[in-house]
């Protein structure tokens, strides 16, 4: 029988003894997937022996992805909100135990340094990253500390991080949990597991939960479901239009630019926060020239992202603009979002890495871009 425990534990100073065994439970999560049939990749459980069928369930149907590739920073005290309020794109006094939100940070400049999903457990807010932006995030943050009653923590080893997509799935963890949300960013947190609904063609879920937690719900879902690797499920925040900021791409996007208006990641009436002005401004009294357009395109190699794109109206040396991310699509080729101008988007062929590179063809995003 399927189990949770309570006590969330809300300290923010580890002993010696609690790193040790944290590290230690990142670890035996890593060989019961090995033992689940997980393939290594930079010590990474990269996917489960057939990657190219994981990339074809990845498009609406039944999978349970290990998202080990992302990171949390766990943020407490009596100030944490203030202090996020103050250095993210949204509106962080409406995160709740029921509500989650994606945000950012941005620098002076306006330009996205990193992005990450909020999750509020118990008393802890938590950033949810891609584990390569952690450090940079938390550098940041701790900036502002200063004497704010709040604590920073990289708490990765913590909890473990899972996605759910697929009816099938959603109906087995419905039983299992006897709960699930039912509209997007909205969460229900059973025991210590914690259950957040994302945007996206199938039902699609992000699952914090400790391990011995974590571990019965895999071998549950698994019943029903495929187990995939981080690669399948950045093709279904791709096929969503959700972006992700990697460190080829910080500091090159306004909010706007990657659509975060329309999917919920920035306010536009919560007041001050580093590089408010520039994206207010963008909004209100500017006229976006580049904006996220989702595509794919059939190219030797596969793109990465920061790889720069070519139009014929472009001025000579100036690029038509970037990869966001990239993954290869089951029917051939490579889906991918990129920051396009518009104006070469509406008018012109856009090429993958130079002016005779392959050219991308538009798709449409599942979300309007009218608001």
């Amino acid at each position: 029988m399927f189990s949770v425990r309570v006590n969330l534990s809300g300290n923010a100073i580890m002993s010696a003894a609690n790193k040790k065994r944290q590290f230690d439970v990142k670890e035996s999560w890593r060989e019961f997937l090995l033992n689940a049939g997980a393939v290594l990749e930079d010590g990474v459980p990269a996917h489960f022996g057939d990657p190219a069928r994981e990339l074809q369930l990845a498009d609406g149907q039944d999978i349970v992805a290990d998202l080990s590739t992302l990171g949390l920073i766990a943020v407490r005290g009596g100030d944490t909100v203030s202090l996020l309020q103050g250095q993210v794109t949204s509106d962080a006094r409406e995160v709740s135990k029921e509500r989650s939100q994606l945000s950012a940070m941005c620098n002076p400049k306006g330009r996205m340094l990193a992005d990450f999903r909020i999750v509020k457990r118990a008393d802890t807010h938590y950033l949810v990253l891609p584990a390569v932006m952690l450090q940079t995030v938390l550098r940041r943050l701790q900036l502002f500390v200063l004497r704010a009653d709040a604590q920073l923590e990289d708490a990765s080893n913590q909890l473990v991080v899972s996605g759910l997509q697929g009816s099938a799935t959603a109906a087995e963890a419905q039983r299992l949990l006897h709960t699930l949300p039912s509209e997007v960013d909205h969460a229900v947190h059973v025991g210590e597991v914690s259950v957040i609904r994302l945007a996206g063609m199938a039902d699609r879920f992000l699952v914090l939960a400790p391990e011995a937690d974590a571990k019965n719900l895999w071998k549950a879902l698994t019943e029903v479901a495929s187990p995939v690797g981080a690669g399948a499920w950045a093709l279904t925040d791709i096929l969503a239009g959700v972006p992700t900021i990697s460190p080829e791409t910080a500091e090159a996007f306004l909010p706007q630019m990657v659509n975060y208006q329309a999917i919920g990641g920035v306010s536009f009436t919560k007041g001050c926060y580093t590089g408010q002005e520039v994206v207010a401004r963008t909004q209100y009294l500017g006229k976006l020239k580049r904006r996220m357009y989702r595509a794919r395109v059939y190219s030797d190699g596969p793109p990465s992202p920061g790889d720069e794109l070519f139009a014929p109206n472009c001025d000579s040396g100036q690029g038509a603009g970037r990869v966001v991310s990239a993954q290869p699509h089951p029917k051939g080729g490579y889906e991918l979002l990129a920051v396009i101008r518009t104006e070469s988007a509406d008018k012109d062929t856009v090429h993958l890495q130079s002016a005779e590179g392959p050219v991308l063809e538009l798709e449409t995003l599942p979300y309007s871009l009218d608001s």
